[in-house]
């Protein structure tokens, strides 16, 4: 019996190697896809992904069986970076500042998932949980910048994060807006977050 055990673990611990390859190949196929993504947008192939990555379509199968797959990973992987974002203006910068890089941030974001919008809403559909836990990452991070914000007293007390959240993604997300317009949208809902532009109540 300790003999099948330490059989075991020594397996187990010979497998951690490649979890972990297989992790940094799911990574760079991401990275791949994201990039295919800008250039060519959702009409972008899976051998094309594939051979940015500088794999055999076959791997890339094997890591995600669909289209919708690749979609979904690449917006997470986007999601991650954007909370990513969050964390590091409130860790490094003042509360203002934090709001107005987060805001570049999320445009930053938007563009990206602008680039492959069709096949999102297509994967949304099939699977409503992903979007809905997407949404929330999305609130959070919003939450995180303006909260700490509110509490430093540059900005109006009367928002949260998901208010800031339903103002900004219709502006970031329209295709029919050049990026210009979108700066200079997104500049008008940043002063009116400011707490100097609340208000008073009688």
């Amino acid at each position: 019996m300790a003999t099948t055990q330490q059989g075991v673990d020594e397996a187990v611990e010979a497998a951690k190697p490649m979890r972990a390859d297989a992790r940094r190949n799911r990574q760079r196929l991401v990275d791949a896809a994201r990039a295919v993504f800008d250039e060519q947008g959702a009409s972008a192939s899976m051998e094309a992904i594939a051979k940015k990555a500088g794999v055999g379509v076959g791997t890339l199968y094997r890591h995600f069986p669909n289209r919708f797959d690749v979609v979904e990973a690449v917006y997470a992987d986007d999601v991650d970076e954007l909370e990513e974002a969050a964390r590091r203006a409130v860790a490094e910068l003042d509360p203002w500042p934090s709001v107005e890089a987060f805001f570049d941030a999320f445009l930053n974001y938007a563009r990206r998932k602008g680039a492959m919008m069709t096949e999102l809403q297509q994967a949304f559909e099939k699977h409503p949980e992903f979007r809905s836990k997407m949404r929330q990452r999305l609130d959070g991070a919003f939450a995180l910048v303006i909260e700490r914000a509110k509490a430093a007293g540059v900005v109006r007390d009367d928002v949260e994060g998901s208010d800031v959240m339903q103002l900004v993604a219709p502006v970031c997300s329209n295709s029919a807006i050049s990026p210009e317009q979108k700066r200079r949208l997104t500049g008008m809902i940043l002063d009116g977050l400011r707490a100097s532009a609340a208000v008073p109540t009688a």
